[in-house]
């Protein structure tokens, strides 16, 4: 009798413990293999080991669940309980989103992480009001050009069938008089093999994880801004974990956070000589290049202030401080 009662007793803690386990979906846009991913991975994972598998977190890369402008609205609406997001894919959902895409606002990983800390605060506000929460963010490799055709100048990007995956990247090719053309990651090297585009602005981590390197020869390194991308979560789904699996997954985040940004910075170079090693001319751009792309910047600053009223003021304030 007592041996049935022990049965019954531990049959009733794994079901009471298998009720209690707790499984979020997580949409990804990119390769299992792109550093964002592998830092991703390494975060469930840290979840998962820190709540003892109270939360296992599912990361589900390239595209594989929601293709990369529908994510956010995905955990925001519960499909999915968290996602990664490239913020500036949602500059036209609110101005906030795009600052991080405002070419030579920020160019390198210590400007890019000031500006983040001066965002930080708007950014948490603004993700309450649409019944989500940051968890982390990090910076991708500085952005520079990729085509076929030499570039001195931002005349010589006139015609360019130039790869757009952001308003930011849709306005630039506006402003040198391209053809902007929408494509996501996970279509890019369709479209490039298929003549769609031949020419992108973006990082070389992207030009690698893309085989861009088969369709396109020159690189130029304008390291023109670092732009963030950010994982989310839906609130209700985090107010409903207890508090202990709330503390442990702020803390794998903290940690993603850091060891993200290190890795994004430490494999900048790795990805321009592994594009190098493919065939490719890393190309220093031309001063007159340099300033038509600041141009190009300044132009843009101005129209994201217009659109981002007093609260955009404020951020990029305490960002020049």
């Amino acid at each position: 009798m007592n041996y049935r009662i022990g049965l019954l007793a531990a049959a009733l803690a794994f079901s009471a413990q298998a009720m209690a386990q707790t499984k979020w979906d997580l949409p990804s846009a990119y390769p299992a293999t792109n550093l964002h991913t592998e830092n991703l991975t390494q975060f469930a994972a840290d979840v998962d080991k820190a709540t003892a598998g109270k939360l296992k977190i599912v990361v589900h890369a390239n595209a594989s669940l929601f293709k990369a402008p529908e994510i956010k609205r995905a955990v925001q609406g519960g499909q999915a309980q968290a996602g990664e997001i490239l913020m500036v894919n949602f500059e036209n959902d609110n101005p906030l989103f795009g600052l991080d895409g405002v070419p030579f606002l920020a160019t390198g990983y210590g400007d890019a992480m000031k500006l983040y800390k001066a965002q930080k605060p708007a950014l948490d506000k603004l993700l309450a009001s649409q019944n989500l929460k940051l968890l982390y963010a990090v910076a991708w490799p500085p952005q520079g050009i990729f085509a076929n055709k030499q570039i001195n100048s931002g005349a010589d990007m006139k015609g360019l069938k130039w790869r757009a995956y952001s308003p930011a990247t849709a306005k630039i090719a506006d402003l040198v008089g391209a053809q902007p053309v929408t494509v996501q990651q996970a279509e890019l090297a369709q479209a490039m093999a298929t003549g769609v585009i031949d020419s992108y602005m973006s990082s070389g981590s992207t030009g690698y994880d893309s085989k861009t390197y088969e369709h396109i020869k020159n690189f130029y390194d304008t390291q023109a801004w670092l732009p963030k991308n950010a994982v989310i979560v839906n609130a209700k789904a985090f107010d409903a974990l207890d508090k202990p699996t709330q503390d442990a997954l702020m803390q794998a985040a903290a940690a993603a956070e850091t060891r993200g940004w290190k890795s994004s910075e430490e494999k900048t170079a790795w990805y321009l000589q592994q594009l190098a090693g493919k065939g490719m001319n890393i190309v220093k751009p031309t001063p007159q290049l340099m300033a038509d792309m600041k141009k190009v910047g300044d132009v843009m600053l101005a129209d994201w202030l217009k659109k981002a009223g007093p609260d955009g003021q404020a951020v990029v304030d305490a960002y020049k401080k």
